[in-house]
């Protein structure tokens, strides 16, 4: 058993197993490591060739959270070490995270990701190419990346380009947060289930025949979760908080309209009055980072019709850039080392950011291929 992932295999009343992967960090809310990120690596995929497995659980370790994101301490040091220098540390841990998340996405059995309290970032990239994606009345996702100087990577510009509407650019631009309505609403998750339902739903998969044949085995997986909360499934009241995004879905579309990202600032900036969760979000873009701003919406324009693939491809070229640059430190710096939050952002103003400072965020920084190039 490892330290920083609880690994363990239920048994099954046919003689299978379904895996489980419980990320053990509970202190600070299953925050993603590099050593958590190759320990799932590694089990995941022993597991997709283990014949005697037929299907994988993924969830945290407490209450609080399945992942809050990305653990940038070592990040945070590797950038001041070497500024705008190669960064080997940053290059490792962004194309290994973004390796774990492709692995995810392309997984060949029934992958359940049991998304109970915060999702956040990174988690959302464990989390959203899960086959069956489970969130609970304590669920609370965000893609807050512009908060810290970074963009919504993690695949974040390949599915946000796949959500209803221009929700995935609202999203982007404000890091809103998003409760277990808005996650089915928005088909960031398939299911939702009480959170004290979990044992049961283990206990159901424990007592279920398993054919392993992965299309059977996941519709089988799919009748299990919702045999449990048939009621809950089907009706929005049963988890206890409407969809937010589905009442603002209109003056959403509205804020993000079809023109330039200056155009939509203003939009957010007149929006940004008062406590209600559309406000607050587009207070939340008043005070991100412009650079960071630019680049998610040139990203989301830019990866509109690339795979998954090269979606990763190009998000890692950008990851790294950001590193190489000033906001992504400063953002760190000021939410969790200095946690003075009140970030110094370089350029101030979006009218200041200017096309090489863009450019230099999404040319190569390492010799040879893309640490990625393999994928498949």
């Amino acid at each position: 058993m490892s330290d920083v992932i609880r690994i363990r295999e239920i048994e099954t009343a046919c003689g299978h197993c379904f895996g489980v992967a419980s990320l053990n960090a509970p202190a600070s809310l299953n925050a993603l490591s590099l050593a958590m990120v190759d320990v799932l690596q590694s089990q995941l995929t022993q597991w997709a060739t283990n014949p005697a497995v037929i299907g994988v659980l993924l969830e945290g370790e407490g209450e609080r959270a399945f992942c809050a994101g990305g653990d940038l301490r070592d990040l945070y040091q590797s950038i001041r070490d070497c500024g705008g220098s190669p960064n080997p540390y940053a290059r490792q841990f962004f194309s290994r995270e973004y390796r774990l998340d492709y692995l995810i996405h392309t997984y060949p059995k029934p992958l359940l990701c049991w998304g109970n309290g915060i999702v956040m970032g990174g988690g959302i990239g464990l989390m959203a190419g899960a086959s069956h994606r489970v969130v609970t009345e304590r669920t609370r996702l965000a893609m807050p990346e512009i908060g810290i100087g970074l963009f919504p990577d993690v695949g974040g510009s390949w599915f946000l380009n796949r959500l209803p509407g221009r929700i995935g650019l609202f999203l982007a631009l404000t890091g809103a947060p998003l409760n277990a309505a808005d996650a089915l609403y928005a088909g960031l998750a398939d299911f939702y289930l009480p959170h004290d339902g979990r044992d049961k739903l283990l206990d159901a998969i424990a007592q279920a025949g398993w054919q392993q044949d992965a299309q059977a085995d996941a519709h089988q997986l799919s009748h299990l979760i919702e045999s449990q909360a048939p009621a809950a499934a089907r009706d929005e009241t049963a988890l206890r908080a409407p969809s937010l995004l589905r009442n603002h879905f209109d003056e959403i579309q509205v804020l993000m309209g079809h023109d330039a990202l200056a155009d939509i600032a203003a939009r957010l900036a007149a929006a940004a009055v008062g406590t209600s969760w559309l406000a607050k979000a587009a207070a939340n873009f008043g005070r991100s980072s412009p650079t960071s701003a630019v680049l998610a919406k040139a990203l989301l324009q830019r990866a509109r019709h690339l795979s998954l693939r090269e979606v990763f491809q190009l998000e890692l070229d950008v990851a790294i850039g950001c590193c190489a640059n000033h906001d992504f430190a400063e953002g760190i710096r000021a939410l969790l080392v200095d946690k003075d939050r009140k970030p110094q952002w370089k350029p101030a103003r979006i009218a200041d950011v200017d096309a090489a400072l863009i450019a230099d965020h999404f040319r190569s920084r390492y010799p040879g291929e893309n640490p990625l190039s393999d994928l498949r």
